[in-house]
């Protein structure tokens, strides 16, 4: 079976590399409906943790109006700025997620690089920079365990697919956004469900194609906000 599977993996693995495209950006529209979501709440402010070359905050720039990227790697933060130099509402740091200061945002978002950092430790810190009402937004990778197989065979099917379809033309080299630095994961999706769920009471997971895990986290509303609904319905008996 290894001499009939091997073969054909091989050659998948040089079409993928003619026809590349970024997994993160299948999860870019959903990450995009996170965003609104945040916006129709009244949220504004957004970080997104190791932006890359910067392709997730042009989107987000246009649905919330103070956008922040951070990313650590000199060459991508190049990139980052001169995609998103025409957009006034942009920041782009070349920092790391320790040196993130205490400042609350309405939306984080941690888009495969969750796994480049203590996974619990970054949680709980996350947890405390999320604005009241605001969101936690992650797309992770996880190691792969023997539960992960079927979608694994899936993704393994699709890819080529989505890589024609995207990038009909081959390439002759990766496109510069699936350069940065990476790592490969040593937590499980079991491993990182489990302290998620320790650490942020309510957060949503789930197991996603191509290699991804999705995760949403609501922080609690303020007394401010738990207020506000019960005194219009108040207001809403008393006209009524």
């Amino acid at each position: 079976m290894a001499q009939l599977t091997s073969p054909v993996l091989q050659a998948l693995g040089r079409f993928n590399d003619r026809h590349p495209w970024s997994h993160n950006d299948a999860y870019s529209g959903w990450i995009v409906h996170q965003a609104r979501r945040v916006h129709n709440r009244g949220g504004s402010r957004a970080l997104d943790v190791g932006c890359g070359t910067g392709h997730l905050v042009g989107r987000l720039s246009r649905e919330l109006s103070d956008v922040r990227g951070i990313e650590p790697d000199p060459a991508s933060v190049e990139a980052a700025r001169y995609n998103t130099r025409e957009l006034r509402n942009v920041v782009i740091s070349r920092s790391t997620w320790a040196e993130v200061r205490d400042t609350p945002y309405d939306l984080i978002t941690f888009v495969a690089v969750l796994h480049h950092l203590p996974l619990q430790e970054t949680l709980r810190r996350a947890s405390l920079l999320v604005a009241p009402g605001g969101r936690l937004v992650i797309v992770g990778v996880a190691r792969e365990t023997a539960r992960d197989i079927p979608l694994s065979l899936i993704s393994t099917l699709l890819n080529p697919l989505v890589g024609l379809a995207l990038h009909p033309r081959p390439a002759v080299r990766l496109p510069a956004h699936m350069r940065s630095p990476i790592q490969p994961p040593t937590e499980t999706y079991a491993e990182v469900k489990a302290v998620a769920r320790r650490v942020l009471p309510g957060i949503t997971l789930r197991r996603s194609l191509f290699w991804r895990y999705t995760a949403v986290w609501t922080a609690p509303p303020s007394s401010s906000q738990v207020r506000r609904p019960a005194f219009r319905s108040r207001l809403r008996r008393a006209t009524g």
